[in-house]
């Protein structure tokens, strides 16, 4: 099956990198100066602190055709729209890979419905003029996999022929039934923490401001009561039991790690800030009615 990485940011760039590297026939699409970086050098990589970097020659695209099997989208939420106009009328499945929390709906009305699948990457890192920096696989992070959905929560063929071929090219995935509300109760919990971050100028900026750490706890608190069905995973329910002192303290060891240092809660640039916008917006769209 041929395949389309849509987006070559930092996780678009990883992920068909992996895929590459394991023999599967890709191409990664890219725009402007990006493109014309990965037409010279091809995907750059290096893990987090190390100057060695490898080059991973993808194959890039400029525009998407029909000929592809699975497309696989990565990119921000408010960059979305332009990504359905340019695959309406295509043939093929998409695996939108992104925060996003309006669920299925207006992906499905722009493409097609029986197309849509829904999912979060589960790689990371940061840019460094043209390298892509990743975080190096840990005990723990290699133990989560990165979940994948039909939007109806059917275990379908193709559902099952994605994650077996993600597993297959060194990709841990599973199968995810509640996807739509798993993908907002991540967005509760990671919208008020990118907002904090963005407005500190940084993680450890704001690990560093205890009063701005127990305000953003108290928003995620908010957002998770709002969400229309109960957290996916049922863990998140739990940060309510827990002491505020404690969760205040357990956030801002994370914020200093470098699991959040070297990742997207570094970038605190504009497109961030759209981001987290078009989040905001999507949360309070399918808030509880109160």
């Amino acid at each position: 099956m041929k395949l389309l990485v849509y987006g070559a940011g930092v996780c678009g760039s990883l992920f068909a990198a992996r895929l590459h590297e394991a023999g599967l026939d890709v191409s990664l699409l890219a725009r402007g100066g990006r493109l014309a970086s990965l037409r010279r050098r091809g995907v750059q990589l290096a893990e987090e602190g190390s100057p060695a970097v490898r080059r991973v020659p993808v194959p890039v695209v400029e525009h998407p055709d029909g000929g592809y099997g699975l497309t696989a989208v990565l990119v921000r939420a408010h960059q979305v729209d332009a990504v359905l106009e340019s695959l309406a009328g295509l043939k093929g499945d998409v695996l939108f890979l992104h925060g996003w929390a309006a669920g299925a709906e207006p992906l499905g009305a722009a493409i097609g419905h029986e197309r849509v699948l829904l999912g979060f990457p589960s790689l990371g890192g940061t840019m460094d003029g043209d390298v892509v920096r990743y975080r190096a696989t840990t005990f723990m992070t290699g133990r989560v996999p990165m979940p994948v959905g039909e939007p109806d929560g059917r275990t379908t063929p193709r559902l099952e022929r994605i994650v077996r071929e993600l597993g297959n090219a060194g990709i841990k995935a599973r199968a995810e039934p509640r996807m739509d509300a798993w993908l907002r109760t991540h967005a509760a919990f990671a919208l008020p923490l990118g907002q904090a971050v963005h407005a500190a100028g940084g993680p450890v900026a704001l690990a560093g401001d205890p009063g701005a750490v127990r305000g953003m706890l108290r928003l995620m608190w908010q957002n998770l009561a709002a969400l229309p069905t109960p957290p996916v995973p049922r863990a998140f329910a739990a940060l309510q039991a827990l002491p505020e002192g404690l969760l205040v303290a357990v956030l801002r060891r994370f914020l200093r790690s470098p699991t959040a240092v070297h990742s997207g809660l570094s970038d605190v640039s504009p497109a961030t800030a759209a981001e987290l916008g078009r989040l905001a917006e999507q949360l309070r769209a399918h808030a509880k009615v109160r």
